[in-house]
């Protein structure tokens, strides 16, 4: 089968479902354009001309992180129990980063040197921050959670990255019951805490 050169979308796609998926079941060390443009069955000066060169490659595997993440936390239904939601949202961003380490990596850590995010990668993660923003802003509404919806958000997403880090790594326990219920007391703490705060008066 010839090798297909021609700038397409169909090939920008296939490009990029190779090197998400070659990310995640081979890791940053062994990621290269040549691997790519092979498993795409296209070669490497197509991969260039559509994406620049490498860190143009990993640039676009970062916005579709992000997509896919927004995608998943976006198809939650909201419920009545408002608090309940933004648990629920935390726990679906725990699994997306269980399913995709080394996207995630990638997303929250920046492996490669040679990828430095500017402003638009930055921006890659409002469809994100829009839904936490929106969970964070019903629960404030109910009385339930108190503060800067955006300020809210943030600290819940900080939290979380932070947790799905040391799980990662093992430092949250080594069985799945210890993990769980570590996950259970760090996010209770925090909703809990801001509960707290929306009873005081003044």
């Amino acid at each position: 089968m010839p090798r297909a050169k021609q700038r397409t979308p169909d090939l920008r796609d296939r490009v990029l479902n190779v090197a998400v998926q070659m990310l995640a079941t081979g890791g940053v060390a062994g990621f290269t354009t040549r691997k790519v443009a092979r498993e795409a069955e296209t070669s490497t000066p197509a991969v260039y001309e559509l994406f620049g060169d490498k860190t143009g490659l990993v640039r676009e595997v970062f916005f579709e992180g992000f997509r896919a993440l927004g995608q998943k936390l976006g198809e939650l239904a909201e419920s009545r129990d408002s608090r309940a939601d933004i648990v629920r949202l935390i726990q679906t961003f725990r699994s997306f980063v269980r399913e995709n380490p080394v996207l995630s990596e990638l997303m929250f850590s920046r492996p490669f040197a040679d990828f430095d995010p500017g402003p638009s990668e930055l921006e890659a993660g409002a469809q994100v921050r829009e839904v936490i923003v929106g969970h964070v802003r019903r629960c404030i509404d109910a009385g339930i959670l108190a503060g800067n919806e955006t300020d809210v958000a943030h600290v819940l997403f900080c939290v979380a990255q932070g947790l799905a880090a040391a799980e990662a790594t093992g430092r949250l326990g080594t069985s799945s019951k210890s993990v769980d219920r570590r996950w259970s007391l760090a996010v209770d703490a925090v909703l809990d805490g801001l509960r707290a705060r929306a009873r005081r008066p003044g």
